[in-house]
């Protein structure tokens, strides 16, 4: 599709050391352009593999118009294709998630196996070729239970370095030993850029997020007041001294912990174990584990919370009892889907080894939260009077990676002429 000299400029003019500006937030043709050249290029965390437990299991994810279809196979094998029938273009399976058989369009019966190959098209004439008309294949790739998927034809490579990265830092969570407990969505009234914005930093925590702050500690996050903030010396000392110690002590028992972090590549991502505060053991009001039944083979309890970041559109915290994971898509301009995924041991009963509201009670309400800044930020964008700020040094590094990799991705493709522009009047 052709985007307008104008886009163009405004991608190649962005200022480094400042948040975007307005029509990367507000503007149509901007979510065009994204919805090609980064949801339809990259690697995308969509789901994990517990949605999927049992052949047959099946989920759809929506990216911009595409319609996405997860299926587990006979063979246990997971396989990703586009949802449309290859007869007269019918969506397959309309529900976010099934248990089915074979694939069947309803519409004229069209049917599939599960590695999507067309194995009945009745009335069709002795000439047709059934092999000619087998799904619409999407790269799948899971990484230690989390899946990704990637549109494009040939997709970015660099996902073998994050899954060799990250396998040692996911493992003993044992993500695909795990059951979904709660799965939420929640509409956000702003765009995606905002909600990857707003988590790539805790400088608004301590004001917004009452309950998230009794257990996870802002200074994780890229958060380090300047030498000046006397009052807050202190507790960036005493968190750093807890950090320390809190790595030579997993890593001493083969936990990997240290910071690994990657944000600017193709397939960016980062990844570290952080203390949490009090009783230190999970994300919940008392900072004690949710489930009693501990993931894996962990036997303790107080393994503070390991944060993954993949750019463009995930986080996931991983803690001894369970797992969190988070997940955006855009909607439109100014509207933004978050899905969250609660995940316990597989054995795990909920109302005997976990309460529920006490599992989701922190996220729930942070999510909340976080919908509410991105509201309000989307509202300033959409004034006459917003004008791209700069960001913090000490406390918003990584919002500026994000946006630095964000607009890298535009140009890399845009000058190499991977798009179609309109040509300049």
């Amino acid at each position: 599709m052709p985007f307008s000299p104008d886009i163009v400029n405004l991608v190649h003019r962005r200022e480094t050391g400042k948040s975007l500006e307005a029509p990367f937030y507000t503007s149509q043709e901007i979510l065009d352009l994204d919805m090609e050249l980064i949801f339809g290029r990259h690697w995308l965390f969509v789901a994990v593999e517990p949605q999927l437990p049992e052949p047959g299991d099946c989920i759809t994810v929506d990216i911009g118009k595409a319609s996405i279809l997860i299926l587990r196979g006979d063979d246990m094998e997971m396989r990703a294709f586009h949802n449309v029938c290859r007869h007269r273009g019918a969506k397959l399976i309309d529900e976010p998630s099934a248990t089915i058989g074979n694939i069947v369009c309803r519409y004229h019966g069209w049917t599939y196996n599960d590695e999507g190959k067309l194995i009945l098209a009745e009335h069709m004439g002795s000439d047709f070729d059934k092999n000619c008309h087998g799904l619409k294949t999407v790269h799948l790739r899971s990484i230690n239970g989390l899946i990704f998927i990637c549109l494009a034809e040939i997709p970015p490579a660099d996902i073998e370095h994050l899954a060799a990265t990250m396998a040692p830092y996911l493992a003993p969570h044992d993500v695909v030993n795990c059951k979904v407990a709660h799965f939420s969505e929640l509409i956000e009234e702003g765009n995606w850029k905002l909600t990857m914005e707003n988590n790539r930093e805790c400088y608004h925590c301590e004001a917004n997020h009452p309950q998230l702050t009794v257990p996870l500690s802002e200074f994780g996050f890229g958060f380090a007041p300047d030498e000046l903030d006397e009052r807050r010396a202190d507790d960036v000392r005493a968190y750093e001294e807890s950090l320390e110690k809190a790595h030579t002590a997993w890593e001493g028992c083969g936990l990997p912990s240290g910071e690994q972090e990657y944000l600017r590549d193709v397939t960016g991502f980062r990844t570290m174990r952080l203390p949490l505060k009090w009783e230190g053991e999970s994300h919940t009001a008392d900072t004690k584990v949710a489930s009693k039944k501990l993931l894996g083979q962990l036997t303790d309890a107080k393994l503070g919370s390991l944060s993954f970041w993949t750019q463009p559109n995930s986080w996931h915290h991983f803690m001894s009892d369970h797992i969190v994971c988070f997940s955006v898509l855009p909607v439109a301009p100014g509207r933004t889907m978050l899905r969250t995924i609660w995940l316990v041991n597989k054995d795990a009963v909920e109302g005997v080894d976990y309460q529920l509201e006490n599992l989701t009670q922190v996220w729930t309400l942070t999510n909340q939260q976080d919908a509410e800044l991105v509201r309000l930020a989307q509202m300033g964008c959409e004034q006459p009077g917003y004008q791209s700020g700069p960001y913090s040094q000490f406390t918003e590094p990584h919002v500026e990676a994000f946006c630095d990799w964000y607009i890298s991705r535009l140009r890399d493709h845009l000058t190499s002429g991977t798009v179609n522009m309109a040509a300049a009047e």
